[in-house]
């Protein structure tokens, strides 16, 4: 079976969350600070989306 992320997104989502371990990862428009892993992960793919690389699509909310 294939990979469903890329390496790369991986190493994304890798520094967003040393970067909220160190408390220096903020969120979008806000800027506050992150503290929950699931935001920062959201946060990486997002970036990693951003850069073109192999992430699936975001899944729409109802």
């Amino acid at each position: 079976m294939a990979r469903k992320y890329s390496k790369g997104a991986s190493k994304d989502v890798e520094r967003a969350m040393r970067k909220r371990n160190k408390g220096t990862l903020k969120s979008g428009r806000s800027g506050k600070t992150v503290k929950s892993r699931k935001q920062a992960i959201a946060i990486g793919l997002s970036e990693a989306r951003k850069k073109g690389k192999k992430v699936p699509k975001r899944k729409k909310r109802r």
